[in-house]
């Protein structure tokens, strides 16, 4: 009998920073930092001790949730983690269509894809992508989004 062993890029990280006690690192994917960023809506703040992380996305992904409609393709969400009052990094979801296929079924969330970026807005090579998926499946029953109970709720204020 023949095995065969696929093994997908996030793996080879995992194992490697198993048996190498390295960190795992980010992966390569489709998330880009979104052009628009002023353009987005700043829809609620989450506080964690000295953190303050601000979250904003489309007014179309908004509508789209509060009418019970999936986010459309395309759509980026973005936290602005912030430190002494200052912007540390960035992380970014982003739903494309597709996206989903290039995880192995366990990974998916959807066809969202995640990253983090550091302040100058180039990845953040540190952080662990893969880890983001865990967390966020979660999530599934409300588009993988942590945060998504609160846009109803949002009033033009950014809800806490």
């Amino acid at each position: 009998m023949k095995l065969v062993v696929r093994l997908s890029l996030a793996s080879l990280f995992a194992a490697g920073a198993l048996f190498a006690g390295t960190p795992v690192r980010a992966e390569p994917n489709r998330v880009m930092f979104p052009e628009n960023l002023d353009e987005l809506v700043h829809y609620t703040t989450v506080r964690r001790g000295e953190v303050t992380e601000h979250i904003m996305t489309t007014r179309e992904a908004i509508d789209a949730v509060r009418n019970g409609q999936p986010i459309p393709s395309g759509t980026h969400f973005v936290l602005v983690d912030y430190r002494d009052e200052e912007v540390y990094r960035y992380f970014v979801m982003e739903k494309g269509k597709g996206y989903g296929a290039e995880y192995e079924e366990r990974r998916r969330t959807g066809d969202w894809q995640f990253q983090w970026f550091w302040p100058d807005r180039s990845i953040n090579m540190d952080e662990n992508t893969a880890r983001c998926q865990s967390c966020h499946s979660s999530q599934e029953d409300s588009e993988y989004l942590f945060t998504g109970y609160r846009i109803p709720r949002f009033d033009g204020s950014p809800v806490e």
